[in-house]
């Protein structure tokens, strides 16, 4: 009897699981069917992997040798299909994935550029954060992803989209020091108890400490799990936060009491680029994506721009 992909795929289903039950909801089978297929793989390799309990399931030194030998094969083989669904350049299935702070305000434009500039694409959109992301595209899982640069990874390759710049933003009382100030508006300037942070995890507030000089957190913040929700605070008067320009007209919207101030140059900023596997084909798929999230992009940010310079209290 040989390995099979099915195998390979149950048994690295399990690893990211931890239990049989969970793994097999999803691969989309039965437990037993799952457990089945567990037990053939380790009397084919004659090694056990999993040391089973009965609440969950972990790897055996020898599994998790097995495992890391499995992801290659099984990302060799998502880069097979996907050369293969894409040959065509933009068409067929990709499954993209996009970071939270990127999502909601990219994928809109880009929904409907790619309505008509790429009717046959099935587009399959995966949000979460960058961690997970880079997780999900190395074992071909995800075709590319929308990400903050750079991301620290051998195995990807990135093509960088826009400039995103960031404002401050936060209640017209909370600004109003920075109005007509001698020395302009820096980030360094802003306290460790007044800055608002998404909570951990998020690409966007470690870049928010950077910018502004902080080592770390503060024990006691209201971190968020959306940039709508730390808006919605910082509008009330809770603190202040930064946000990127391709979000400040769709969050001064959300949240009337919201005011933006720009800072001076050197302006901060965040790179957003689109990754992919270092080994994947690109036969025109991954140039002509570039082309059109680049484009929408830099249309949002035009448009953050055109609407006005926010340093007295808004776009």
């Amino acid at each position: 009897m040989q390995v099979s992909l099915k195998q390979l795929r149950y048994f690295a289903a399990l690893a990211d699981a931890g239990s049989f039950g969970r793994a097999a909801a999803r691969v989309s089978v039965t437990q037993p069917a799952l457990s089945l297929q567990i037990k053939e793989l380790e009397s084919t390799l004659g090694a056990r992997l999993i040391e089973r309990t009965r609440r969950d399931a972990k790897l055996t030194r020898a599994g998790q040798q097995v495992l890391a030998r499995a992801r290659r094969i099984l990302a060799e083989v998502g880069d097979l299909e996907q050369a293969a669904r894409l040959s065509g350049g933009l068409s067929g299935r990709l499954h993209l994935g996009v970071i939270p702070t990127v999502a909601p305000y990219l994928l809109p434009a880009v929904l409907t550029d790619i309505r008509s500039q790429a009717p046959a694409l099935d587009l399959r959109v995966r949000e979460a954060m960058t961690a997970p992301l880079v997780e999900l595209l190395l074992r071909g899982q995800l075709d590319a992803a929308i990400v903050a640069l750079p991301v620290a990874d051998a195995g990807v390759i990135a093509e960088p989209l826009f400039e995103d710049r960031f404002l401050l933003a936060g209640a017209a009382h909370d600004l109003a020091r920075w109005h007509g100030a001698a020395n302009g508006a820096r980030p360094t300037q802003i306290t460790p108890d007044e800055l608002l942070l998404l909570d951990e995890g998020h690409c966007l507030a470690d870049q928010a400490l950077e910018v502004c000089g902080m080592a770390q957190r503060q024990p006691m913040d209201l971190g968020a799990s959306s940039l709508a929700t730390l808006c919605g605070l910082a509008a009330q008067g809770f603190g202040m936060t930064l946000v990127p320009e391709i979000a400040a007209q769709a969050e001064t919207r959300a949240a009337p009491g919201l005011k933006l101030l720009r800072f001076d140059a050197p302006e901060p900023a965040r790179q957003v680029g689109l990754i992919r596997r270092a080994s994947s084909a690109d036969e025109g798929w991954a140039h002509s994506l570039t082309d059109i999230l680049r484009a929408a992009g830099q249309r949002l940010i035009d448009r953050a721009r055109a609407a006005g310079d926010p340093a007295h209290g808004g776009p």
